[in-house]
C-alpha cells in the first residue's frame, strides 16, 4: 500500500503504535485479571519502550521475511485482498513470538521458566494479535492511511 520510503515509515509507525498499545492492554489485562481504566494509562509507559523495539524489529527484519514469506503462498497477480492478507498473516505470526520473548524478558519476572512463560505468552498473544489485525488494526491504519496520503496514492496509481 505505502508506495515511497517516507509513506513506508509512517505506516509502519501507525500499524506499530495500534498493535503494540492493544497488545500491552491485553497483557495487563491478562494479568490484572481484567480490564480497568488504569490499564489504558499503564499501557503507555510499555508503549514508550516496547514501540521502538516492534518499529525497529519491523523495518530491519520481519517485514521483508513476512514479504518473502507471504508471497510463497500467494502470487503478484493474484487477488489484492489475497495478498494484504498473507502478509498481514505473516507479520502476526513472526512479530508476536518475537514480540512476546522480548516482553516476557523485559515485564514477565520469568527466571529458570524463561522458555515456559514465553511460549505461554506466545499462546495467549497469537489469537488476539491475529484477530486484531485482520478485523480491526489492519482496516483502520490502512484506512487512515489512505486518507492522508490520498493526493500522492491517486497520483502513483495513474503512473
Amino acid at each position: 500500500m505505502p508506495k515511497t520510503k517516507f509513506q513506508g515509515i509512517v505506516f509502519t509507525i501507525m500499524m506499530v503504535a495500534v498493535m503494540v498499545y492493544t497488545m500491552i492492554c491485553y497483557n495487563i489485562s491478562l494479568s490484572a485479571g481484567g480490564l480497568t481504566n488504569q490499564v489504558f494509562l499503564t499501557a503507555f509507559h510499555e508503549l514508550i519502550i516496547m514501540g521502538p523495539i516492534a518499529f525497529i524489529l519491523e523495518i530491519f527484519v520481519v517485514g521483508k521475511v513476512s514479504h518473502f514469506l507471504a508471497f510463497r503462498l500467494v502470487k503478484p497477480n493474484d487477488r489484492p485482498i489475497f495478498i494484504l492478507l498473507a502478509i498481514s498473516s505473516m507479520t502476526v505470526c513472526l512479530m508476536c513470538p518475537a514480540m512476546s520473548f522480548i516482553a516476557t524478558l523485559l515485564f514477565k519476572n520469568a527466571g529458570s521458566e524463561l522458555i515456559a512463560v514465553w511460549l505461554q505468552t506466545s499462546a495467549m498473544n497469537f489469537p488476539m494479535a491475529l484477530f486484531w489485525q485482520l478485523f480491526f488494526a489492519g482496516p483502520i491504519v490502512r484506512l487512515v492511511f489512505r486518507t492522508i496520503f490520498k493526493k500522492s496514492l491517486i497520483i502513483a496509481e495513474r503512473a
